[in-house]
């Protein structure tokens, strides 16, 4: 059985335009994974995703997680709650066109309609730009987080593209 999900593209073209949210505590950081870990980008891909349908990358062997993790042109950031792990967000870097991809963004169940993803898409977008981007963009979809969308729209995300994919 097929099912129609709504696809958006959303972007941002300038830091000015963000509309940052603060960490909600000192117990909140978020870190650079270095040197890089697939198993840390495995656990949320697998943990945060069930809810969501990402499968694409459940069928992938170690030895792909590991060539993706050592993509010099990919970064993962991980949110914590002290040492407890609460959220990522995977970064690639598009040189060439001078934009950054936010490919994956969660929230772990226990930590979410805490305001914490409002608090991580701002430090998303913000090391975004670090990198020398004149863009920021990403997509998500009607099987994400029921907040997903407002919080990109919240950040001062405009949505470029949309479309209906049938899956």
């Amino acid at each position: 059985m097929r099912k129609e999900v709504k696809r958006n593209y959303l972007e941002i073209n300038s830091l000015k335009d963000l509309q940052e949210r603060k960490r909600p505590s000192e117990d909140y950081t978020v870190n650079l994974i270095e040197p890089t870990d697939f198993q840390l980008n495995k656990f949320f891909y697998k943990n945060i995703g069930k809810k969501h349908q990402w499968i694409d990358r459940l069928i992938w062997t170690e030895e792909q997680w590991i060539k993706h993790v050592s993509n010099k042109d990919i970064k993962t950031f991980v949110l914590k709650n002290r040492n407890d792990l609460a959220g990522f967000y995977e970064l690639i870097i598009h040189k060439e066109n001078k934009e950054v991809e936010i490919a994956y963004f969660g929230i772990l169940e226990e930590y979410q309609n805490k305001k914490l993803g409002s608090f991580l898409l701002s430090d998303a977008i913000k090391k975004s730009f670090q990198e020398n981007a004149d863009r920021v963009w990403l997509h998500t979809c009607s099987l994400d987080h029921k907040n997903a969308l407002n919080n990109y729209l919240a950040r001062g995300m405009k949505i470029f593209k949309s479309e209906i994919v049938r899956i």
